[in-house]
């Protein structure tokens, strides 16, 4: 059964937080320009024309009041005029001239954003710190409160709830099926959350998309009205649960760099800064397309120094920071994958067996009442005497939702009750292992 969250999801920053988060009442308060904003604008009223004040600030994440100078100044350069005010909503309407469309296109030309407004790179930064993952504590209590309903060695939790509390870098191995993934992922939470993630970036004059609704999860209840509010957070920022981001074999390095979509005229911020002040797990480490000495050479500096390099297509390089529960999880031998000096810089490295027989018997009466299938003793006595040594008494904590799941189809098919059995358990055990001795 997966545990529920440990921590108290609260929406109200702490006070360091809350000072980078203050709403915005005047352009200056955002740290954005006049012409940015303006072509922003422009955007945006060439994506839908005849917006209201009401939806434009609730498109661009602006309030009213920063968004209302600049279409007037709009308004004396011919580039938008206004429209008579519709009784439904109250308010003018807003469209573009000639002149402004004009504009509008040549700015997406070169730059094809158009979402909310983004936030300074130096006020992420600031946010990230103070939202940092060293700075959420975890106990030993928390460890045997999430997996209170998993049968997990006290020996592993030993090693994984100072790792987690360290904030440092986890190297993860075992055989396959020893219940890696599954533990790695509820490791997220034990960070303290929520967290405010911005919608975009701004380096330089280029946007960076960095909300990614896959992997950025809003807390509940969090919208807010930008347009009328004068109280809460800047509406550039969406209250969010730490971001989980996991991926495995289908890494390859060009996923770590920034990607430009050239029909878009676009950049998407790469997956290890969309799971800033979350986890990032990097699962069957050596399976990748990509050379592992590559990949792990990748992660050096970062690791380091805390924070990470970045290239616009222009040339421009620039740092972003670098703060997250970093896992990397293989099933091969860490030493045939990275040599002693990147181990060496890896805070913890934890090594997942296969069970003892006790702990193996827990997790089988746990899947079976799970799966409402009653237990016999019998058949779990022929199982763990007769059929086990064939497979030389590897017990891993896979076997008992694959193999009580393969019974269950069985009994489906024959069209009985979904119980254990000789005959089922001989079947599921067949169709589960693989013997090369009936091949031929």
């Amino acid at each position: 059964m997966e545990a529920e969250l440990l921590t108290t999801e609260t929406r109200e920053a702490s006070p360091a937080v809350a000072e980078i988060l203050s709403r915005p009442h005047t352009l200056d308060d955002t740290g954005l320009d006049h012409f940015f904003v303006a072509d922003l604008l422009l955007k945006h009223l060439n994506l839908v024309s005849n917006q209201t004040l009401q939806h434009l600030a609730r498109q661009m994440a602006l309030p009213g009041a920063v968004l209302e100078p600049v279409l007037n100044l709009l308004r004396r350069e011919a580039k938008v005029e206004s429209r008579s005010a519709d009784l439904s909503d109250g308010g003018l309407r807003y469209a573009l001239t000639d002149r402004g469309r004009a504009e509008a296109l040549d700015s997406l030309s070169r730059d094809g954003y158009c979402g909310p407004a983004p936030v300074l790179l130096r006020d992420y930064e600031s946010l990230v710190r103070r939202q940092s993952v060293s700075g959420c504590v975890v106990t030993e209590e928390d460890m045997h409160r999430l997996f209170r309903n998993t049968v997990v060695d006290d020996s592993l939790l030993a090693q994984l709830g100072p790792a987690v509390h360290s904030g440092r870098a986890m190297f993860i191995y075992g055989p396959a099926g020893s219940g890696k993934s599954y533990i790695s992922r509820q490791l997220v939470k034990l960070l303290a959350g929520p967290v405010y993630i911005p919608y975009s970036l701004l380096v330089g004059d280029t946007v960076i998309s960095l909300f990614d609704p896959e992997f950025h999860h809003p807390v509940h209840g969090e919208q807010q009205d930008p347009v009328h509010l004068t109280s809460g957070h800047d509406p550039r920022y969406v209250l969010c649960h730490r971001p989980e981001v996991t991926t495995g074999g289908e890494l390859t390095l060009d996923m770590l760099e920034l990607k430009f979509d050239e029909q878009r005229k676009q950049y998407q911020a790469p997956l290890q800064l969309k799971a800033s002040n979350g986890m990032l797990l990097i699962d069957d480490l050596g399976r990748q397309r990509v050379s592992h000495v590559d990949l792990l050479n990748r992660w050096i500096v970062p690791m380091e120094e805390k924070r990470d390099f970045l290239n616009l297509r222009a040339g421009q390089h620039f740092a972003v920071p670098f703060d997250m529960l970093l896992i990397f999880s293989t099933n091969l031998n860490p030493l045939e994958l990275a040599d002693e000096a990147f181990l060496r810089r890896i805070g913890h490295k934890i090594g997942f067996r296969t069970l003892a027989p006790q702990s193996y018997l827990r997790l089988w009466q746990q899947v079976c009442q799970q799966m409402a299938m009653e237990n016999d003793p019998d058949v779990t006595r022929f199982m763990m005497t007769e059929l086990y040594p064939m497979q030389g008494n590897v017990l891993l904590p896979c076997h008992p939702r694959d193999l009580l799941g393969l019974v269950s189809d069985y009994c489906r098919y024959r069209g009985l009750p979904a119980r254990l059995s000789r005959d089922s358990i001989e079947w599921a055990w067949q169709n589960y292992f693989v013997h090369m001795d009936n091949v031929g």
